[in-house]
């Protein structure tokens, strides 16, 4: 008789301490982003003062347009990004949908898959459980085509933020949470990922 596969199990049902152990981590290191602060647009403090008319605090979708918007300011320079949101992810073991997800800019959605963005409505604890497995995942799908290249992850309530980077033998970086009234040392940590991100698009093919 031929074995049934083992049912994969959702991202979002991932505990903290069941996505150390799928990625056989102990612990993770703490990761100091070294990068220059950035003074936001013009553009983007005009289009936040608007979006100040939303309730941008009490529900996941409200923290989502924040994020939509900080999203789009970093990444407005890096023609070779695209944000997809709600795109479906698996690997192995593991499925779901990524809030965001950063790839080449194309037509279609596919890898090298680079940075993955949680956002969560005031759960860092389990938006980080999510992220590690949803990097994993990515790591996965690109290793499927050869690519070995750093992931990055972000988890993000709107008002705070954390920094991840899962490296290619396997360990975790893990920033502390920068909050948004520091939104330029947000802005400056968000142009030195998506710097990485377009890197990673030009290294990492194995023959």
């Amino acid at each position: 008789m031929k074995s049934t596969p083992a049912k994969k199990k959702a991202f979002s049902k991932f505990k903290l301490d069941e996505a150390y152990k799928q990625l056989n981590l102990e612990h993770l290191i703490l990761w100091e982003i070294n990068a220059e602060p950035l003074s936001p647009t013009d553009a983007f403090q005009l289009h936040l003062d608007r979006l100040k008319l939303f309730d941008l605090e009490r529900t996941e979708e409200g923290k989502k347009l924040l994020i939509d918007a900080i999203l789009l300011e970093a990444i407005q320079a890096f023609k070779r990004l695209k944000i997809w949101k709600g795109a479906n992810l698996e690997s192995e073991v593991a499925h779901g949908a990524a809030d965001y997800l950063i790839t080449e800019n194309r037509g279609y959605f596919g890898t090298p898959f680079l940075c993955i963005v949680e956002a969560k409505k005031d759960d860092f604890e389990q938006g980080a459980a999510q992220c590690l497995v949803e990097m994993q995942a990515c790591q996965w799908s690109n290793q499927q085509i050869g690519r070995a290249i750093d992931i990055f992850g972000i988890v993000t309530n709107g008002e705070g933020w954390k920094f991840y980077k899962l490296d290619t033998l396997g360990a975790v970086y893990e920033t502390l949470l920068y909050a948004v009234s520091d939104l330029q040392s947000i802005l400056g940590s968000l142009n030195f990922i998506f710097q990485h991100c377009e890197q990673n698009l030009m290294q990492g093919a194995t023959q």
